[in-house]
């Protein structure tokens, strides 16, 4: 069933379906009234010789040029080649239809003044696969992606390049394939295409998912170690977290608890008074996570559900404002927190499995998780992987949000920078993709080590997907295949998926 765009009720597991489920859209025929409402306005305007930016005059530092009519029609061509200036690979398929679907919900509210043609373009290139090839860097996330969404822009007028079932053809011949008609631009409807942070909001939606199931994943990890360290799990009771009232906190201690219900290993005599923060502090930073998100996927789907346009028309007030709804710091400032908070929980992740490794502080495991310290190093280097994944996701933790460097002559004098923001933060996650791996990778070895003793259901599903992919480690073999292959399986939601089979779907 298609999802119909209103303008208004675009979610981030909406985005998910559309990007990566390829499900089909629908624009509601209320949202197509608007637009043929909004374009009316414009075009008398442009009939009464009003001057409207980036209708009638250039752009940037050019803004007070202003175009005859003749000119206005070439323009929105010449406007979508001039910007289609990026750098670098092409971006996923996914993050390039998240970013189309953004920029058709944004036009839904009937404020962009373009052609309904140019909307109805955009939503058969989702729905009959068509995926533009859009350069990865380029965009300073103010006035819009313009780079990239100008490369995107480029492919409903028959050029640039796309992506048609597998193949990178040029724009032509995917639109031909895929039986769309080219677009030949009118006034304002390149502009229309390119004006707002939409592959910013499209990564970003993205990104809000894959975190949530990356944290749940960080507490099925954190929970396979407790276990094998037979961890007191008085840190993870209720009543402890009631007491300090931080929703996230108690949210993922519920989630361990389920976790570990059950547990034989957690049953035995043993335990510390207590221990290591890294063991202990697990809700209270991954929590703080939860948390982080939760403002994250508001202030994502704000953004989805936006008019982040210049101008704006108003056809009820016969009006047209300029101003600054492109402006990606509003997604800059909660994709920071996230790119922190993965990096913070990570460093937990190293921690725990640092433990693991370290014969002082395993509670009677051998060193390095292997049989024959000495002949064989067993895990010790996963945790130098782990280390060095640590300290770039650190490195990349620095903010991007504060480092405006003004364009268009000054006339841009402060942009957020919110795609390299969004583009590192999608690089954190992969990296702690890997360091979860690792550490689920030493956790089922040590669980190796603890039987005959049961783990709970929880740790016994995880355990049982990683054996499918990565043997027991009997004596020392290369093991880079063994940590990427790994990564893929966390990535993918496998173990996840296995693990909410077996004990409940988790917060």
């Amino acid at each position: 069933m298609a999802i119909t765009l209103t303008g208004t009720s675009l979610t981030v597991e909406k985005v998910v379906e559309v990007a990566r489920g390829r499900v089909p859209v629908a624009i509601d025929p209320a949202a197509q009234r608007r637009i043929e409402k909004c374009r009316a306005l414009l075009e008398d305007k442009i009939q009464k010789k009003e001057i409207m930016y980036g209708v009638n005059t250039g752009i940037g530092e050019l803004a007070n040029v202003v175009l005859d009519q003749e000119q206005v029609e070439k323009f929105q061509r010449y406007l979508i080649y001039s910007h289609a200036a990026g750098y670098g690979k092409p971006m996923p398929e996914d993050v390039v239809r998240a970013a189309i679907l953004s920029r058709i919900n944004c036009h839904c509210h009937g404020h962009s003044g373009l052609r309904p043609v140019v909307t109805e373009t955009l939503a058969e290139l989702l729905n009959k696969g068509v995926t533009p090839v859009m350069c990865e860097k380029g965009s300073v996330g103010a006035c819009g992606d313009l780079s990239p969404m100008a490369q995107m822009a480029l492919v409903p007028m028959g050029e640039g390049e796309a992506f048609y079932r597998g193949e990178r053809l040029p724009g032509a011949e995917a639109l031909k394939r895929a039986g769309i008609e080219p677009l030949v631009l009118h006034a304002r409807d390149g502009l229309s295409m390119i004006n707002g942070s939409n592959v910013i909001a499209g990564l970003a939606a993205l990104t809000v998912h894959d975190v949530h199931r990356w944290l749940k994943m960080s507490e099925i990890a954190a929970a396979m170690t407790l276990e094998v360290l037979n961890a007191n799990m008085k840190a993870y009771d209720e009543r402890l977290h009631k007491t300090r009232g931080y929703p996230g906190a108690l949210e993922s201690a519920a989630n361990i608890r389920r976790l570990v219900e059950g547990s034989g290993l957690l049953a035995q005599p043993g335990k510390k008074v207590q221990d290591a923060y890294s063991l202990r502090s697990t809700p209270q930073v991954v929590g703080a996570g939860r948390d982080a998100l939760k403002w994250a996927r508001y202030m994502i789907e704000i953004e989805l559900n936006g008019a982040a346009d210049n101008p704006v028309f108003f056809p009820d007030e016969q009006l047209v404002l300029t101003g600054a709804n492109f402006q990606g710091v509003p997604m800059a400032f909660p994709l920071e927190l996230l790119g922190t908070a993965v990096t913070t929980i990570a460093v937990l992740s190293e921690r725990r499995h640092n433990r693991l490794m370290n014969p002082h502080l395993s509670a009677g495991l051998p060193a390095f998780l292997t049989k024959g310290a000495g002949m064989f190093s067993g895990l010790m280097l996963t945790q130098y992987t782990a280390g060095a994944l640590v300290c770039e996701n650190r490195v990349l933790s620095h903010p991007a949000a504060t480092g405006s460097i003004p364009a268009a002559a000054d006339q841009e004098d402060f942009v957020s920078m919110g795609m390299t923001t969004a583009l590192k933060t999608r690089q954190i996650l992969d990296n702690a993709q890997a360091i979860l791996a690792i550490e689920l990778m030493a956790g089922a070895q040590a669980l190796d080590f603890r039987r005959p003793v049961k783990p709970g259901p929880g740790a016994q599903a995880a355990y049982e997907v990683i054996r499918k992919h990565v043997a027991r480690l009997e004596e020392d073999r290369p093991l880079y295949d063994d940590i990427n292959k790994l990564k893929t399986v966390v990535e993918s939601g496998e173990i996840l998926d296995a693990v909410e089979r077996a004990v409940g779907p988790l917060a």
